[in-house]
């Protein structure tokens, strides 16, 4: 089973610079991918053969999940299940057979450490949600 995970930094512009080409290529069983910078209906990608879940941010430009799969998935999740950390769009988790796959962006702390409050109440609470 092959899984891929990226950073896009932005999607749309990922895609101008030969993303699906790449996509193509390897062929991954799942796709993750993390910073779309995308709401929905900015994009449409033509993936055949894969189910595609997005995790938006409500701040446009910002943040943003999503996981390809050659495979439906039982069940599908968004977020931590906490409102205040939800709307960021960081996580989606899908549920497989034998397995979870989970795609997650963590939010950075900024210049001069001005989120990092934030970012390390997010971080315990992620640990607390993964280990349950």
């Amino acid at each position: 089973m092959k899984l891929i995970s990226w950073n896009v930094n932005g999607l749309r512009a990922c895609v101008q610079k030969g993303f699906l080409d790449y996509f193509n290529e390897v062929n991954a069983d799942v796709f993750c991918i993390q910073e779309s910078k995308l709401q929905a209906g900015q994009i449409e990608l033509d993936l055949p053969g894969y189910h595609q879940y997005w995790n938006y941010a409500e701040k446009k430009g910002y943040s943003g999940t999503a996981i390809f799969s050659k495979v439906e998935p039982i069940s599908v999740s968004y977020g931590l299940g906490i409102e205040e950390h939800d709307k960021e769009g960081r996580v989606i988790t899908l549920e497989f057979e034998k397995f979870y796959m989970i795609t997650v962006y963590t939010p950075n702390a900024q210049s001069e450490l001005a989120r990092i409050s934030y970012r390390m109440q997010w971080k315990m609470l992620l640990g607390c949600i993964l280990k349950n």
